[in-house]
């Protein structure tokens, strides 16, 4: 990064300190013009000044001033942390023709005014963590920002709502994008629903729509049956390693015609059908669901008699008019360059068997929530009628709210969807079977547009709500009207009695939780995840579809619960995210970067395995197989400096001179 006119010379330093009030955030807890008179007594110090607000314009100009007037060649603020301001005030140096480096920052209002009762002890830490930093940025070396130009193509992985909608906002950009998905088909979650709430828009209506566009957008590559296994380079040049299983059909071949599932050996389907969760059948050769994109089959190689014993007329192979069957297909691997990833995997729903309390799995007539989305969709196993294991209709329905959420034994923070998608259904099947629905609910949350009229439609349509945990369901009859019923206990909590509600269907309310293999795919694109497991934002209000890795963002459901138009949103944000990093051609890189001294390093490579960026390798051409630093790829986390046993490495910003001046300026004020 060239600074014409930046003051880089070694002269001696001519110290400015600066002491934010920050309203009262500081001043409230600190005496900062006690503090500015006592910077004025530390060594090379010739300006310190005190104000309220230092990030502000009028802040910034002081600095300014004293840079060309007095000379001031090293800065020190004290003010907030430097996640929020430290760039603001390099920026304000570098007008100012200094270079930025030759600046530091003293945290006193999240290391002390925040956290320090004393005033008195509060004044004393502030000037300790001056001191330390006015003894630190005396050694400062001016530092240059390097860049790197940026590949234009993204990657998104994953191909739910979220997905769909990233990668064709950016295709229509202009930006060639690719789009991985490690099921047979995009479409997500919501392909599964049969309406959207709160206006109960058909989900298939505003969805297959964008999933054909998908198909046929010109900038876009889609790979689904597909899944990352491998990550490589840094932001604006990354190598993603992608797994494509075979479908054992050519997919540029293959029309969707289903001539070959019904030529099948198998007359009748017998199979679980994972797409309708096991609530109907399907034959070894098949089509996920009617409007699957891609409109491809696939052939299960654990049930298909020829692949998994070799023996089969084969009759699927001889109907194809296409010779799409081929069963010689094998798993590869393919390596794509990309600047930006948006990861927009979603989630998994919550397993019911994991409350056995609530009978699942026990009980033929207690079904998941996702599982009732599957029975009232038109496409779903039985064709949108609501019926019980014995094809009769339900004439009462339960729906348990909360299950797997706002539980400390499960996952202790609310799904967000789960009140309004059991309103919907509530709805839809009060609609299709008339029978008598009652909701259990801890606390009815509907935060979104249109979601509390939602609410009183179905107050209105009858619907009963019973506040209250719902302790169990069991089949256990203590009157002849609870005969054959599932029972439903649970507190009314607004009445205050215990009560007993014989129902012929339970519906469970699952909840959202982060897929089993988040962590693992976390490690992968070294991003970090919360407790929970749902992966992590860099700054929840300043950078929600951030991470912190660069050139890696986030979209939809695989950062926290959300809804559909949360997750769209969401979704063009992560895209315009990627755009603007795309576009800008480059990516600053900062110089806090570790760097090796050849001659200090021994080989022994204890810093490779350390690195979690995989930033270093073993110069293989050199006389004792040294290690070396790629600056594109080092974050300048210091884990290499710390493990190395022979002090090769050091770290600009972070050298050891600095960093021992540093114990020293807090130590001789103490």
């Amino acid at each position: 990064m060239s600074m014409p006119n930046a003051k880089t010379n070694g002269d001696a330093p001519r110290i400015g300190v600066y002491v934010c009030h920050c309203g009262i955030n500081i001043a409230g807890k600190v005496n900062c013009s006690e503090v500015a008179k006592f910077a004025e007594t530390l060594p090379n110090v010739v300006v310190s000044r005190d104000y309220k607000f230092m990030c502000s314009d009028p802040g910034q100009e002081i600095i300014q001033e004293d840079i060309r007037e007095r000379g001031v060649n090293r800065v020190v603020v004290a003010s907030c942390s430097p996640l929020m301001h430290e760039k603001t005030f390099r920026k304000a140096c570098m007008d100012a023709g200094l270079n930025p480096y030759y600046f530091q920052m003293a945290n006193i209002r999240e290391h002390v005014s925040w956290v320090t009762q004393d005033k008195a002890e509060a004044t004393e830490k502030s000037k300790a963590l001056i001191a330390a930093a006015v003894r630190r940025v005396g050694l400062h070396q001016p530092l240059e920002k390097r860049f790197v130009n940026v590949n234009q193509d993204v990657v998104v992985v994953g191909g739910g709502i979220a997905g769909i909608h990233a990668a064709l906002t950016l295709a229509s950009a202009g930006k060639h994008v690719y789009l991985i998905e490690r099921e047979p088909t995009i479409g997500g979650h919501m392909a599964k629903f049969d309406k959207t709430f709160p206006t109960l828009d058909c989900a298939a209506c505003i969805l297959t729509p964008k999933m054909s566009d998908v198909k046929s957008h010109p900038n876009i590559t889609l790979w689904t049956y597909s899944e990352v296994v491998g990550v490589d380079g840094f932001a604006g040049n990354f190598k993603v390693k992608v797994k494509r299983k075979p479908r054992y059909v050519k997919e540029e071949d293959c029309v969707g015609c289903l001539l070959c599932v019904d030529a099948c050996v198998f007359k009748n389907a017998k199979f679980d059908d994972e797409f309708n969760l096991g609530l109907g059948k399907r034959k070894p050769i098949y089509m996920p669901f009617p409007q699957a994109t891609p409109p491809v089959v696939l052939i299960d190689p654990t049930q298909c008699l020829r692949l998994a014993k070799g023996k089969c007329a084969e009759k699927c192979v001889t109907v194809c008019e296409k010779n799409a069957i081929d069963f010689t297909q094998q798993e590869k691997i393919e390596e794509v360059e990309c600047g930006a990833v948006i990861l927009a995997t979603g989630f998994q729903v919550f397993d019911a068997l994991r409350i056995p309390k609530y009978g699942y799995g026990k009980y033929a007539n207690v079904y998941t929530s996702l599982e009732v989305e599957r029975l009232v969709n038109a496409s779903g196993p039985t064709g949108g009628e609501i019926v019980l294991r014995d094809g009769s209709k339900p004439k009462s329905v339960g729906i348990v709210h909360c299950v797997g959420s706002r539980d400390k034994k499960t996952n202790d923070y609310c799904s967000r969807v789960c009140c309004m998608y059991s309103l919907k259904l509530a709805h839809l099947v009060k609609e299709r079977t008339g029978a008598e629905v009652y909701n259990f609910y801890i606390d009815m949350r509907t935060p979104g547009k249109g979601y509390e009229e939602f609410y009183d439609r179905l107050l209105e349509e009858g619907t009963h709500f019973i506040r209250g945990r719902v302790a169990e369901v069991t089949d256990w009859a203590m009157t002849p009207e609870e005969e054959g019923k599932l029972i439903i206990r649970a507190e009314d909590t607004l009445i205050g009695v215990p009560r007993r509600i014989p129902v012929d269907m339970v519906i469970l309310s699952v909840g959202l939780e982060p897929h089993a293999d988040a962590d693992a795919v976390r490690r992968l694109f070294g991003i970090s995840c919360s407790h929970q497991g749902w992966f992590t934002e860099r700054h929840p209000k300043l950078a929600p579809v951030s991470t912190a890795t660069d050139g890696i963002f986030l979209a939809g459901a695989c950062q926290g619960p959300k809804d559909i138009p949360d997750t769209v949103a969401q979704a063009g944000a992560a895209a315009a995210e990627a755009l603007a990093m795309v576009v800008r051609g480059h990516v600053e890189l900062e110089p806090n970067t570790a760097y090796i001294h050849a001659e200090l390093c021994s080989g022994c490579r204890t810093c490779i395995g350390m690195c979690p960026y995989n930033a270093i390798r073993t110069d293989e051409t050199s006389e004792f197989q040294v290690s070396v630093v790629n600056e594109a790829l080092c974050k300048g986390c210091g884990t290499c400096v710390a493990a190395c046993p022979s002090g090769a490495i050091e770290q600009n910003l972070f050298t050891d001179g600095q960093i021992f001046e540093e114990i020293e300026g807090v130590l001789s004020y103490v």
